[in-house]
């Protein structure tokens, strides 16, 4: 429905067969199409988050693997990197979700301090979606594709 949030599902006839010897992988992603049982029709999770807007373009949201249930509330990180990206004084930012310690951990560079980042969070962002751990670095982990190395990160948790 217009509006309402679901993951993004491709099919057609150029679709892949699956990941290359990895048949867990593939299981996992490449499946039947729920919408239709008549026949068989594969479809491939694309772990994208996205909705229809009222023009009925597909508007993305974020990553579905970047979806955390945390104080019985569903929350989409990337929603929290766009807030504290808003906020002057921070060039990069990133969150995670610490499971053992049942918290969301915000690491960032930039000028900004910590009691900005709060102060300005609050105006922008519900309480359950506050970070609860805050990390400054002079520099962030940037991985071989050019984006933010997040396995790096998670073992600053």
């Amino acid at each position: 429905a217009e509006g309402e949030k679901g993951e993004l599902c491709v099919r057609g006839t150029c679709l892949s067969l699956g990941y290359y010897n990895n048949p867990e992988k593939t299981k996992a992603a490449f499946i039947q199409n729920p919408l239709n049982k008549s026949y068989p029709e594969i479809i491939y999770r694309t772990g994208d988050v996205v909705y229809y807007n009222e023009r009925h373009e597909i508007m993305y949201v974020c990553r579905k693997d970047f979806q955390i249930k945390h104080m019985g509330h569903r929350i989409e990180l990337g929603e929290i990197e766009t807030a504290v990206s808003a906020i002057e004084g921070v060039d990069q930012n990133c969150c995670l979700y610490d499971t053992e310690h049942s918290r969301i951990v915000l690491f960032w560079t930039g000028l900004a301090s910590d009691t900005q980042i709060v102060s300005e969070l609050k105006q922008t962002v519900p309480d359950y979606m506050m970070p609860n751990k805050k990390v400054h670095l002079e520099k962030m982990p940037i991985n071989l594709n050019g984006k933010i190395d997040r396995v790096s990160l998670k073992t600053q948790l």
